[in-house]
């Protein structure tokens, strides 16, 4: 799968601009605020009908005008895929393939298999539970459509039944029969989420782990590990179990809304005793190994989009990143820097032929 060219309109701190690609390698360099992370968020949006950075969909319109257009044209499979993301200001945001909108958006997750790397991937650390759930279920939906479902859906459920806890708690009232009826979806939905979430990390540590291994010269010993409430029991004794406290807190407590994923080095967490290099090969080894997971699932080779790959990262890991990016293995790649003489040094020893953009 190739992304042959990019058109931007009205989309961050670009008017216009328009790009052809190379079909193996593509570096986007130039200062700092002259927009190279937003060529690759483009792309993104692409794929994922969102921004990686910005979630208020809104600011991602160029400031003082009314909307914002991206336009790229794929070919994938011996076809031509035009996809177009646009938003108008006030207006529901729109993805069209081949000029017909989608009804649903998660209808379009899968289509266009891309891993981003990102400084902003930090936050895999330093931020809630949240940020890594949303890490493996984007791995997974990416290829299983059912799974994103029954995402969507017990997402819609567990809403519905914190709303009849805040009103229980309101009007002084309860009623076990309707919280049943909750607790049954919850568990139905629940269930089939967790056995794929551990079904896909029992596949996806071990690739990880290797990945890590030569990034880092084989001289850590890293872990994810993968903890749920439903490995001590099924999510319906859970659920009610926790009723009392659910009553109390007006939420709920429970589920597979609270999975977590440890990230360990040397059998401690790599937040509080991991380097900022080892930081970043520990989440360099996270995407890579992402990348070989929707891969291997879907048979297509993802976009791979590295931004801002060289910083924090001494000359040895860099290196070794780029010897895998060498690989057959990966499709096109796109790199920003701001340092283009660094880029193309490394690119040339690649042996791929390449593009330079320069904002």
């Amino acid at each position: 799968m190739i992304l042959k060219s990019l058109s931007l309109l009205n989309y961050k701190n670009f008017d216009s601009k328009s790009f052809v690609f190379n079909d193996k390698i593509n570096c986007i360099v130039g200062n700092n605020g002259l927009g190279k992370t937003n060529v690759l968020d483009a792309i993104y949006h692409l794929s994922f009908g969102k921004s990686y950075f910005n979630p208020v969909a809104t600011q991602n319109i160029k400031h003082d005008e009314d909307f914002f257009v991206i336009n790229g044209d794929y070919h994938k499979d011996d076809t031509i895929e035009k996809i177009v993301v646009s938003l108008k200001r006030g207006q529901k945001k729109v993805i069209k393939r081949n000029g017909k909108i989608y009804d649903k958006f998660s209808d379009h997750i899968g289509l266009l298999p891309l891993v981003i790397i990102s400084p902003a991937d930090r936050d895999l650390i330093i931020e809630g539970s949240d940020t890594r759930r949303k890490f493996i279920d984007s791995v997974i939906s990416q290829s299983d459509k059912n799974y994103l479902s029954d995402l969507i859906k017990y997402t819609k459920v567990l809403a519905q039944r914190n709303a009849l806890l805040k009103y229980f708690a309101l009007n002084h009232t309860f009623n076990a029969d309707t919280i049943d009826i909750y607790n049954n979806q919850l568990t139905d939905y629940g269930t089939r989420i967790f056995e794929k979430r551990a079904a896909f990390l029992k596949a996806f540590i071990p690739v990880f782990k290797s990945r890590y291994k030569v990034i880092s010269n084989d001289k850590e010993d890293v872990e994810l590990v993968y903890e749920s409430d439903l490995f001590e029991n099924n999510l319906n004794t859970l659920l009610q179990n926790n009723i009392n406290k659910d009553k109390a807190l007006q939420y709920t407590n429970v589920g597979i809304h609270k999975d977590d994923l440890s990230f360990n080095i040397k059998e401690h967490p790599i937040k509080k005793f991991g380097s900022q290099g080892q930081q970043k090969s520990f989440l360099i080894a996270l995407k890579l190994a992402q990348f070989d997971f929707i891969k291997a699932q879907s048979g297509v080779n993802p976009i791979l989009l590295l931004d801002d790959i060289f910083d924090k990262l001494d000359e040895n890991r860099v290196a070794q990143i780029i010897k895998l990016v060498n690989d057959e293995h990966f499709g096109q790649l796109f790199i920003s820097d701001t340092h283009p003489e660094r880029t193309e040094d490394v690119i040339k020893q690649v042996h791929q032929s390449y593009e330079m953009f320069r904002l």
